[in-house]
């Protein structure tokens, strides 16, 4: 990674991966309704494995393992907590045995994904904090995250989703103790009264959560499952709070719950047209979250010459 480092610091622009968990579910792997597409590691490795080879065949420099949804928080909610290690460990294997396995003439990197997520509302994907689990509880399941993916070989670690003041932090400390390259995903959306918000806390305005969760030491920050509509706006916000590389990678679209399907997604030349903006703009790491498939990405590869 410490050439990734340095392609950075000479203005290269790097093609992140787009959804997995949502690429799971939409190719037939089970749910879990607390712990969303954890469990699929284990339920249905070889699938994805075929993710993960798939977003390096349409041109992707980095690919994301499995692990956004696999913190002790999450499993332990979905009575799994004795299998934290083994969730986390299986899930870099299978996306490093991806990246190992292709030959692309190209370096791909494997990153691990470290969250803040906290346990579900049964049957919907949004936050319920009355289960939020205590502050020292979440420090250590961040510290023990982030050190079974240094342990199990990732590039980098990759912090998504950070919008809570009072969780990210802790988050962001125990990423950039392993000394492994991090990368810091914020997360925005509206209010109802079209503020952009911190994305589950409406409460707190989202140039307000920038300036509660710093970036610290990372090697690069930037927008991430945030409506391609918003980006723009949140982009300009990060802007203010950070001088470093900048990444985006967008949501398009919505959950129609309960079966996790993600629905009225943007065509793949609108998309790649979007980031090719934003890089114009100055943006170095372009990829998808949510709603964001092989498609987009491999549309993205090809406009930027991966393919």
């Amino acid at each position: 990674m410490t050439d990734f480092g340095q392609r950075l610091q000479d203005g290269a622009v790097l093609l992140l991966d787009g959804a997995t968990g949502t690429e799971l579910e939409r190719r037939g792997a089970d749910m879990n309704d607390n712990a969303w597409c954890a469990l699929a590691t284990l339920s249905a490795p070889d699938l994805l494995r075929t993710v993960h080879e798939d977003y390096i065949r349409a041109g992707a420099d980095v690919v994301t393992a499995n692990t956004y949804a696999s913190s002790r928080l999450m499993l332990e909610a979905a009575g799994c907590a004795e299998r934290t290690g083994e969730v986390v460990s299986k899930a870099v294997e299978i996306a490093l045995r991806a990246r190992d396995g292709i030959r692309t003439g190209r370096d791909v990197a494997v990153a691990g994904s470290l969250s803040h997520m906290n346990p579900l509302k049964e049957g919907t994907d949004g936050r319920e904090r009355r289960r939020f689990a205590a502050a020292h509880y979440a420090k250590q399941a961040f510290e023990e995250m982030a050190g079974l993916l240094a342990e199990a070989g990732c590039d980098l670690i990759i912090l998504e989703m950070m919008y809570d003041p009072d969780l990210a932090p802790m988050a962001v400390e125990a990423a950039t103790a392993t000394g492994l390259p991090v990368w810091v995903g914020y997360s925005a959306r509206r209010d109802d009264a079209g503020t952009l918000s911190a994305f589950s806390r409406l409460d707190v305005p989202f140039a307000d959560a920038l300036a509660q969760i710093p970036a610290g030491g990372a090697q690069a920050a930037g927008i991430m499952h945030t409506s391609v509509n918003d980006t723009p706006d949140a982009l300009a916000a990060l802007g203010k709070a950070w001088s470093g590389p900048v990444m985006v990678y967008p949501e398009a679209g919505y959950f129609e719950m309960p079966h996790w399907q993600f629905v009225d997604v943007i065509d793949p030349d609108d998309f790649v047209g979007l980031c090719q903006d934003w890089i114009d703009a100055g943006v170095q790491i372009v990829g998808g979250c949510c709603g964001i498939g092989i498609d987009h990405i491999e549309a993205l590869g090809r406009h930027l010459g991966r393919i």
